[in-house]
């Protein structure tokens, strides 16, 4: 037996014995969240100021910022456009195993793309890049890991879409485009990887650019979303001269997030199909996402009445400044996730999914063809790990 259910049982006798007291707690912490909404709703200038002084002592402070609109602001969904280009995209990846036999990596973006109510059927495209020999290496000579293949991901998913964009230039129709996950570039600006980071976001401002110029519209969906932007924002607003000198233990509303704020069963602040106020997104990387491509949010019911589903939906500043862009993507997102029932999620997005997903048999499939040409060549081909080969011996059913 690989677990001892006796010492985890009584950990979770215990969980049970204290369920009521942290209820309490996290309700007792949701009202004041409420209470702190309501007070400082329209205190746009004043919240920009304390932030301001926040950034003083911790200028990577993760948060949202103010931007136009009321803290409490919802506005129902205009109606969808009728000729729009919808574009999505997604990818996934094989990492590089050093205990396989090959090393090699893959990265398989897939996109569809969709003429609004024009009777054609949806273009579906797939982009698959094989990485092998020096391509599974850093500029730094760093072996790539499973961050740093993810990166190269999330930059061909956006390049995806600005290139199948760029080419319906003969289209007069609005293009609108989205992702899923964040819009911002996930990794680290320090360490062995900083360089390869650096040279990833320095292209995917590129191409951010090239999308603004075009003005197309972009977004990236963040389904069941776990922070606490708008929260932190409200607990820094409580915050006195001494809480500031230890403003990463400073965490009143702790438990209590932007998902339950805007989607609490009982007393949402979002109605079926409506969105929140646009928020700017204050992160460490904002001197990066400068001007019209600064990072901001909203939150989108996607949901019911009797079962509310926020979401966040990430956009560059040409997008949040343009009420007619605004407009039309939140339209089209909530009839996209209508198509899907009960489980909203954008159709699109979810065809991308189906589009771009590589399965077992799929990377097995590559590193046989891969093995036959190399041995094909003259060239020796290395073992598995002795590790690996016992993870696959007949009747193995755990990893």
């Amino acid at each position: 037996m690989a677990i001892d259910f006796q010492q985890v049982y009584q950990k979770i006798r215990e969980i049970g014995a204290n369920a009521q007291q942290r209820k309490k707690t996290l309700d007792d912490r949701r009202e004041l969240a409420r209470h702190l909404l309501q007070l400082h709703a329209d205190n746009l200038e004043g919240l920009r100021w304390k932030l301001e002084t926040v950034k003083e002592t911790d200028p990577a402070i993760r948060c949202a910022a103010p931007f136009k609109e009321r803290l409490d602001a919802h506005y129902p969904a205009p109606d969808p456009p009728s000729n729009a280009v919808l574009i999505a995209a997604d990818g996934s990846q094989i990492n590089p195993n050093r205990h396989a036999a090959l090393q090699f990596g893959l990265i398989n973006v897939g996109a569809i793309v969709l003429r609004l109510n024009s009777g054609a059927a949806p273009q579906l495209v797939t982009d698959s890049q094989l990485l092998f020999d020096d391509e599974l290496y850093t500029a730094s000579g760093n072996p790539l890991t499973e961050s740093l293949v993810a990166l190269q991901r999330d930059l061909q998913e956006r390049s995806k879409l600005y290139d199948l964009a760029a080419g319906l230039e003969s289209d007069s129709a609005p293009v609108i485009t989205f992702t899923d996950g964040p819009i911002e570039l996930w990794g680290s600006a320090s360490g062995e990887d900083a360089s390869a980071y650096e040279a990833s976001l320095t292209r995917y401002l590129a191409v951010l650019s090239r999308l603004q110029t075009r003005g197309i519209v972009t977004a990236g969906y963040v389904d069941k979303p776990g922070s606490d932007l708008l929260i932190r924002l409200l607990e820094l607003a409580t915050a006195s001269d001494e809480d500031l000198k230890k403003l990463r233990e400073y965490h009143p509303l702790r438990g209590v997030t932007d998902r339950w704020l805007f989607g609490d069963k009982t007393n949402p602040l979002l109605q079926p199909g409506e969105r929140s106020a646009v928020f700017k997104l204050q992160a460490k990387n904002e001197k990066r996402y400068n001007g019209v491509l600064s990072l901001h949010f909203f939150y989108l019911n996607v949901g019911t009445e009797r079962h509310p589903w926020p979401v966040r939906v990430e956009i560059p500043k040409w997008v949040a400044d343009d009420p007619e862009k605004l407009g039309m993507l939140h339209a089209i997102l909530i009839q996209q996730c209508r198509i899907m029932g009960a489980k909203p999620y954008p159709y699109l997005l979810h065809r991308a999914h189906e589009t771009a997903v590589v399965t077992f048999e799929e990377q097995n499939q590559i590193a046989q063809l891969l093995g036959l040409e190399l041995r094909r060549a003259g060239v020796e081909t290395d073992d598995g790990s002795h590790k690996q080969s016992a993870k696959e011996l007949p009747g193995k059913t755990r990893f």
